[in-house]
């Protein structure tokens, strides 16, 4: 049981991820072709006990199409040749999701602009007007 820090209060457990190597896709080459170097991993959003409830509802909106029904994010990758580096490529893009998970949005509170600017912006229009009337036809 290895713990993947994700900040300094939450972690996730390593034997929740579940990784399985398959083929790359894309142009080959000798070799290319024959070695399981891309990597998928899966992670059981709705089973797991140590996100908070918030962070986990974040977590599936965030994913978007990589959550299936079930609850299990799905995240595959495939671009190095090297089944390591794309272990390592996966688990921290699966860790940068979480963070960003963690992250509330400040809500925006509407707000109004002033009777002074109002009038500053009326006056600076009025001026503006003013100006582009003088360029008219002088008439007679």
């Amino acid at each position: 049981m290895v713990a993947i820090p994700i900040t300094r209060s939450i972690w996730i457990d390593d034997s929740e991820l579940v990784e399985s190597a398959t083929r790359a896709s894309g142009a080959g080459g000798q070799h290319v072709n024959t070695t399981d170097s891309a990597v998928i991993l899966r992670f059981d959003v709705a089973a797991n006990q140590t996100l908070p409830e918030m962070v986990k509802v974040r977590l599936v909106a965030l994913a978007g199409s990589r959550m299936t029904r079930d609850g299990v994010l799905i995240l595959r990758a495939e671009s190095s040749r090297s089944q390591h580096m794309n272990r390592e490529e996966v688990r921290s893009r699966l860790i940068e999701l979480i963070r960003e998970a963690t992250f509330v949005e400040k809500k925006r509170r509407p707000t109004k602009p002033s009777k002074a600017a109002k009038a500053r912006r009326v006056d600076s229009k009025v001026k503006r007007s003013t100006i582009k009337a003088g360029r008219g036809k002088i008439r007679e």
